[in-house]
């Protein structure tokens, strides 16, 4: 398996991530969902940073550079307390198609992550695991909020 090649495809992806997420960010119309995306869109660049120093890195500096990286806590403690409340699912109803797609971004990226892990040894494994757990947060974030608007939507009354 070639390492590096690995790495470019995965920075690609998180860039493209990055980039539908930050640009979601700009067209959100409720305040609240617009922070949804623009926290991805942050975390995605901690994905991006994380790569660029796995794929420049030694084989002596691997160890570090594949260390995990601190908690990506505002996923990981789910924001579904602060930001899943009533009115901004009710508000996120047109954006549907984006929170699926949003969802599909981070379940496409966890299940390369996912394999890429299980083809790799050593840091390289640590690194890919790690990067799948991010991700499998995320996809479990957007599949609930993406859920529960599609709920909200399939119980309105007709004409809205």
């Amino acid at each position: 398996m070639n390492l590096q090649k690995i790495y470019e495809y995965a920075l690609q992806r998180e860039e493209e991530g990055y980039a539908f997420f930050k640009s979601n960010a700009e067209k959100a119309s409720h305040a609240a969902a617009a922070e949804i995306f623009t926290k991805l869109a942050e975390e995605e660049l901690k994905h991006i940073e994380y790569l660029k120093k796995l794929m420049t890195a030694s084989p002596e500096e691997a160890g570090s550079s594949a260390a995990p990286l601190e908690d990506e806590g505002w996923f990981a403690n789910r924001a579904s307390d602060e930001l899943l409340e009533q009115s901004l699912v009710e508000s996120m109803i047109p954006d549907i198609a984006v929170l699926r797609t949003a969802y599909l971004i981070e379940h496409d990226l966890s299940e390369f992550y996912e394999m890429a892990a299980r083809k790799s040894t050593g840091m390289a494994e640590l690194a890919f695991s790690q990067l799948a757990q991010w991700e499998r947060g995320h996809e479990a974030f957007f599949k609930e909020l993406h859920d529960r608007a599609f709920q909200e939507y399939a119980e309105m009354p007709w004409g809205g």
